[in-house]
């Protein structure tokens, strides 16, 4: 990857559906170069997919928490992530070092949703033995860096 890559990145970043063309006259290269470094962009894994970021407050989903998660067993890792990863709500999981196993962000529509996930999702996973959990107030910055 090289400064010019970088710059085809951002102009997918602000708007993934701008054409080789407009990318062209940014990057000062020609139509077909761009989308030569498009398709090798994306063949190399670099670009692994074209999402659209919903407005969570249009969609209903008005309630965006951070749930620090643990597990009580090494057996029972698998379970939850193949389980926490398909659960409708959790937008991310990571897995993390430090006190907690797992960093969920989950976006849902109230309390009483952020309660039902807790209670008859979450902890209804097999070797969950405890959580933490974060509402936030306000998002001030929310983006994939390139």
């Amino acid at each position: 990857m090289d400064y010019i890559d970088t710059a085809i990145l951002y102009c997918l970043k602000e708007n993934g559906r701008v054409t080789a063309s407009e990318i062209s006259k940014k990057v000062k290269l020609s139509i077909p170069a761009v989308a030569e470094r498009i398709r090798k962009l994306e063949q190399n894994s670099i670009i692994q997919k074209y999402i659209i970021k919903l407005d969570r407050w249009q969609t209903g989903q008005k309630l965006l928490a951070f749930i620090f998660v643990n597990i009580d067993k090494t057996e029972h890792i698998n379970a939850f992530r193949s389980q926490i990863t398909v659960l409708p709500g959790v937008l991310e999981c990571h897995h993390l070092a430090g006190a907690y196993d797992y960093l969920l962000k989950v976006s849902v529509s109230d309390t009483d949703a952020l309660e039902s996930f807790l209670t008859n999702k979450l902890k209804k996973i097999t070797g969950v033995s405890s959580s933490n959990t974060f509402i936030t107030l306000a998002t001030l910055k929310e983006e994939l860096n390139c």
